[in-house]
């Protein structure tokens, strides 16, 4: 048995899962494709994510869910517009140009890139999203 040709699916927790589903739809831009008491499924160009009520909390610490896209600068301007608030990491070696996006050498070897360009964000229930473009 293997996993090779599964498909992979994020859950994300939410305390509040109305105020996940308003933060959802109107920062993001996202409407749930199918609703459950205690859940929420997603789906977006090629993948798709759960939010899931619980009364625990994310650490918020570390990446639990990426979007790729083509133009990191139309969507990361959209978002400002409708209030998201990025994140700003300083690390040693990582160029971030004014718009706060960071410039990170040696990702995405299997995508036939050389790097990315990144920012991050979390969203109403403390989970840390993040936004990347591979760099051809």
């Amino acid at each position: 048995m293997t996993l090779s040709n599964s498909s992979v699916a994020t859950r994300l927790p939410a305390q509040d899962l109305a105020r996940a589903r308003a933060f959802y739809a109107e920062k993001l831009g996202l409407e749930p494709v199918d609703e459950r008491p205690g859940g929420l499924l997603y789906r977006t160009g090629s993948g798709e994510f759960a939010l899931f009520a619980t009364s625990g909390r994310p650490s918020g610490d570390h990446t639990q869910m990426g979007f790729e896209v083509d133009d990191i600068d139309a969507v990361v301007n959209e978002l400002r517009a409708r209030g998201v608030v990025f994140e700003r990491y300083e690390l040693p070696g990582v160029p971030i140009d004014d718009a706060g996006i960071a410039e990170i050498a040696g990702n995405y070897p299997s995508k036939r890139s050389h790097g990315e360009r990144g920012v991050w964000f979390h969203d109403s229930e403390g989970n840390l999203l993040g936004i990347g473009q591979a760099l051809r």
